[in-house]
């Protein structure tokens, strides 16, 4: 019998088209259930996605700050979401809540 082996996912390398990336993010934004370190996470993917390095440079941030801004260890500042939303080329939109 031969042996299963496994690896571990990482969704990054999944991410590979905006709307990819867009959807992965409102996946997770309905899923979070207002755990800001979730969504940080998925910004996280989505960054890695895209190469961090050159996310951090457009959003005016050390890539080391901006792995632990995105670590889902913490809830990083609302100016640091806008800022990497902006560079990923995403937007944030509101919507009424369903009743």
């Amino acid at each position: 019998m031969s042996k299963t082996i496994t690896t571990r996912y990482d969704v990054a390398e999944h991410l590979r088209t905006p709307a990819e990336m867009a959807a992965y993010l409102e996946a997770c934004l309905e899923g979070a259930n207002g755990d800001a370190a979730f969504i940080a996470k998925a910004l996280g993917d989505i960054a890695r996605a895209k190469g961090m390095s050159e996310v951090a440079r457009n959003a005016g941030l050390s890539r080391e700050s901006l792995y632990k801004a995105l670590s889902g260890e913490r809830s990083p500042g609302f100016d640091t979401i806008l800022k990497v939303m902006r560079v990923l080329g995403l937007e944030l939109h509101a919507v009424p809540a369903h009743a």
